[in-house]
């Protein structure tokens, strides 16, 4: 049996953190799997050298199949509530961490695999015919990772309703038709093209990148006065940063800003 640790594989370079699923043949996971992810995405959240968290697969067909079936069949109702509970988990860990997260998607993404993405803050998806959907309502179930406000956010109440309630899923191309995807490179060269993205946010302004994804995370909600003022008090909070005195000389001085 493949031990957990190889299940989910870790390396820091160059201000991102790359975290890999690895757990063939469909990376789904299970409690123990979900507890470690949770924990390294909180690590690299407290870790200063770190901008940027990639999420990735070594698999070329699956990203993440969600939930391991055969061990959710098998399970108490009890264990079930804590395997949600702990994907939940892994989902606010995601949210709610400083970093930038960054999903690469290359296969099929499905059920609570899905749900995972969508709380990432980019999603960066490779051409294919592979699989995108939320099947739960097929076993009786609906999501319960955030899977289901998050859709209604991305893609609209109406098209969420429809992948909902039919449990269908869609190709990559539409998934990023309805705004689901970010990016839409191709297959060929993929890792390349994730690779220049992810270092191009790690190589940009770290207090301004935390400030912006805070606002959009907290800005859901509220009205329009409150959502203005909230943004006056994040980049009052800018102005007297490294990076925007940076920023600042960068421009006058007609060079590429250096960000710490």
């Amino acid at each position: 049996m493949q031990d957990l640790d190889t299940q989910i594989l870790v390396n820091v370079e160059h201000r991102i953190a790359t975290i890999s699923l690895n757990r063939p043949p469909a990376n789904s996971y299970y409690f123990d799997f979900l507890k470690r992810l949770g924990a390294i995405i909180n690590d690299m959240s407290l870790d200063p050298q770190v901008k940027v968290i990639l999420i990735t697969s070594t698999s070329e067909k699956f990203f993440c199949a969600g939930a391991d079936i055969k061990i959710f069949a098998s399970n108490t109702p009890a264990q079930n509530v804590d395997m949600v509970k702990a994907a939940r988990e892994v989902s606010e860990a995601i949210s709610n961490s400083d970093k930038i997260v960054v999903a690469a998607i290359k296969g099929h993404v499905l059920g609570g695999g899905l749900e995972m993405v969508m709380a990432c803050d980019i999603r960066l998806a490779a051409k294919g015919q592979y699989l995108v959907g939320l099947p739960e309502v097929k076993l009786g179930l609906m999501p319960g990772n955030g899977g289901t406000p998050r859709l209604i956010e991305l893609i609209g109440a109406s098209r969420a309703m429809e992948l909902l309630v039919t449990g269908n899923s869609i190709d990559a191309q539409k998934a990023y038709d309805f705004g689901l995807f970010n990016q839409l490179y191709d297959a060929t060269n993929f890792d390349s093209q994730v690779n220049s993205y992810v270092n191009e946010l790690a190589a940009g302004a770290g207090a301004a990148m935390t400030a912006i994804k805070t606002y959009v995370q907290q800005h859901k909600g509220m009205d329009k006065q409150q959502a203005l003022d909230a943004e006056t008090a994040s980049v009052n909070s800018l102005y007297d940063t490294l990076d925007a005195k940076e920023g600042f000389n960068a421009f006058v001085e007609k060079r590429n800003p250096k960000f710490q």
